[in-house]
């Protein structure tokens, strides 16, 4: 697959595609059947499927101090449409200048003059140009005056309408295992391991990876979750590895913590050396919410029971 930052990075060769466009947040499972119709228009046609998104979000540009929490990270986003079947991904740098073209703009620029359109498929509720002028309708009339075909597809799985806004309010409910079924698959955060207070290896017997994450990523209600922990680039032996977790989140309150933090305890191992790794974690249940306890012996004696808790779910059948 390519990966394009940019409408330079487009070769000048590139011939004939069916785009498919969007902020693709997440890609769930709406995404994935508006990026499956498009691909399946371009094997009919004949011809390459490119997925056109959108750094920053667009919320940040047009409403200035806006951040919606990120569901995935630029880099993953682009994995997921990739195994999705799609030959290219274009990220689109999205500017205030970006934001002013007209939809007729747009679409020359974009899709006719550097990806040369033969098919557009977007959701049905899609908006583009200059202050949302421009929809399926508007697209379709374009496409009349510069020979492609747009297609509208309803962001829908199983007959329930899918968005990101409404995976976002899952996370941010603690519904884990809602987001899951929204997106097809875990939700996932990802980030450096840094020290923290060292509380969990030199006080609680469980010894924790502190991941630091990109800013405004969508970072689950605070709780106690099962997952999975994996180190996907370290310069340790560790790379490539894979932990059934217990995941915790929040200023650890029975420490009168501020911070809020993301601290994973991967399963019976008090062995692993992380700092400095990048690592993944995937949420799969949510065991408690956060608590504040009278005594440390009683917060070793709820990890435990939250440990145990983990391992039942995430080994179970």
């Amino acid at each position: 697959m390519h990966g394009w930052h940019g409408l330079d990075d487009v070769p000048g060769d590139w011939g004939r595609s069916v785009v498919t466009i969007g902020v693709f947040d997440g890609v769930h499972r709406g995404h994935q059947r508006m990026v499956e119709r498009a691909v399946a228009m371009a094997r009919e046609l004949g011809v390459a499927a490119v997925v056109i998104t959108f750094d920053p979000h667009p919320d940040e540009v047009v409403r200035p101090g806006t951040h919606p929490p990120r569901l995935s990270t630029t880099r993953h986003r682009m994995r997921l449409l990739g195994d999705l079947g799609v030959d290219a991904v274009c990220v689109l740098p999205f500017t205030l200048e970006f934001s002013q073209m007209t939809p007729d703009e747009f679409v020359q620029a974009v899709l006719v003059d550097r990806l040369h359109a033969a098919g557009v498929v977007v959701g049905e509720n899609f908006r583009f140009g200059h202050k949302a002028a421009g929809n399926l309708e508007t697209l379709r009339e374009l496409g009349e005056k510069y020979d492609f075909v747009a297609e509208g597809v309803p962001l829908v799985s199983d007959g329930e309408a899918i968005s990101s806004s409404l995976v976002r309010d899952l996370l941010t409910s603690g519904d884990v295992e809602g987001a899951s079924g929204a997106l097809g698959r875990p939700h996932r955060i990802e980030g450096v391991v840094v020290r923290g207070h060292q509380r969990g290896r030199a006080l609680l017997g469980f010894p924790t990876a502190n991941v630091e994450s990109q800013a405004f990523t969508c970072i689950p209600a605070d709780g106690v979750y099962a997952g999975w922990l994996e180190c996907v680039q370290s310069p340790s032996p560790y790379e490539g590895e894979r932990w059934p977790a217990a995941i915790s989140i929040g200023t650890n309150p029975t420490f009168e913590g501020v911070e809020r933090t993301v601290e994973a305890y991967a399963l019976d191992r008090d062995d692993l050396d992380l700092y400095g790794a990048h690592v993944v974690v995937d949420f799969v249940a949510r065991l408690r919410g956060m608590l504040k306890f009278d005594s440390v012996d009683a917060l070793i004696e709820q990890m435990r029971r939250d440990v145990d808790e983990a391992r039942r779910l995430l080994t179970q059948g």
